[in-house]
């Protein structure tokens, strides 16, 4: 059984937010994924995020291809729209969605089987043309759903479940995603939800092509003695090079901390994040060359670094490139879709 709905009753003890809805309205129904599954937690931070944000579930349209990870959308934010595209396409679905309403909220769920293989070049054209997403890939190193195969983002040297040592070199989404331009790059751990919830509060909100790698150990397949990709592992390794926290626009703060332990980054839409710097790391997250290299010299080490590891404050994205109009193309009438021969005779004339 694939679908297990929740019941519709909700206590009424359960606390509301700005807009009246409860956290169960964010949810989506009952998961078939393997029970401790990481993916699992993920959704519960997708819904604590986008409850804590007060967005209205109609305004949010929810993407994914094939894979364990691209399931999930079935299990959160029911009430939003969704499409579940083909294996390694969700990005191009996505670009298709935004261009046609660029006033909704896009949340793109993927795997690492579907973005680092089959969807390698969907996932780059998305983030070099800044697509305004949220983009999640839920990173568990393995084909769950093919008995535990590696993967392109499996690391090298890592062992499976049968003792087979992966002999290829891991393709790093967060370093290319820096290098493709994205404006929003994170990475988190989903056993880590004090870090993953403010993380995807702020890739919702900020506009641009916003991408988030999340390691998610797969209980099955991936979680043993010598996987780089298992609860134990990923929590003996993690470097969190900041705190984060989101405070919304709508709420006036002030700011009195000792210098070089705040950072405020402005979002487009006025709303702040908050980085919290540990106390020896004088890390940047606006410096795109820095975070690179800081990846780089901490992967020597053996360390996974997670949080905020680049933001471009002042991003655009793809409708700003294009300059296309400031109504969604979906709430154009026919007179202005199709104005007639004399505006196509026009434009062919400026174009000789």
């Amino acid at each position: 059984m694939s679908f297990l709905p929740k019941p519709k009753l909700h206590h009424p003890g359960l606390g509301c937010n700005a807009l009246g809805f409860t956290k169960r309205d964010y949810e989506g129904a009952i998961s078939t994924l393997c029970a401790g599954c990481g993916h699992d937690s993920i959704s519960a931070a997708i819904v604590r995020a986008c409850f804590e944000l007060d967005l209205p579930p109609h305004r949010i349209a929810k993407m994914s291809g094939i894979g364990c990870s691209s399931k999930t959308p079935t299990y959160f934010l029911g009430n939003s729209h969704g499409f579940n595209a083909v294996h390694g396409r969700m990005p191009s679905v996505v670009t298709g969605a935004n261009l046609a309403n660029r006033d909704l909220i896009y949340l793109g769920v993927s795997g690492d089987g579907d973005s680092a293989s089959i969807g390698l070049g969907q996932f780059a054209h998305a983030m070099r043309r800044g697509v305004n997403m949220c983009y999640i890939v839920e990173n568990n190193g393995v084909y769950g759903l093919t008995k535990g195969q590696f993967s392109a983002t499996s690391d090298k040297g890592a062992k499976s479940k049968t003792g087979a040592t992966n002999k290829d070199e891991a393709i790093d989404l967060v370093g290319m995603a820096l290098q493709l331009g994205a404006t929003f790059v994170g990475r988190s751990f989903s056993g880590d939800k004090a870090q993953l919830v403010p993380l995807i509060k702020a890739a919702l909100t900020h506009k641009g092509a916003a991408f988030i790698d999340v390691i998610s150990p797969c209980v099955t397949f991936n979680n043993h003695n010598g996987s780089t990709k298992s609860f134990d592992y990923v929590r003996e390794h993690n470097e969190a090079v900041n705190f984060l926290d989101v405070i919304v626009e709508k709420q006036e703060i002030t700011v009195d901390y000792e210098p070089g332990t705040v950072e405020i980054v402005r979002q487009h839409d006025g709303s702040l994040l908050t980085l919290r710097k540990l106390g020896q790391s004088d890390y940047d997250p606006r410096n795109r060359a820095a975070a690179f290299s800081f990846l780089e010299q901490r992967k020597a080490q053996g360390e996974i670094v997670t949080g905020l590891l680049y933001v471009d404050p002042d991003a655009g994205e793809m409708h700003d490139q294009l300059g296309t109009s400031a109504t969604p193309l979906n709430e154009f009438g026919e007179a202005r879709l199709c104005p007639g021969s004399a505006a196509l005779d026009k434009l062919n004339a400026s174009l000789r």
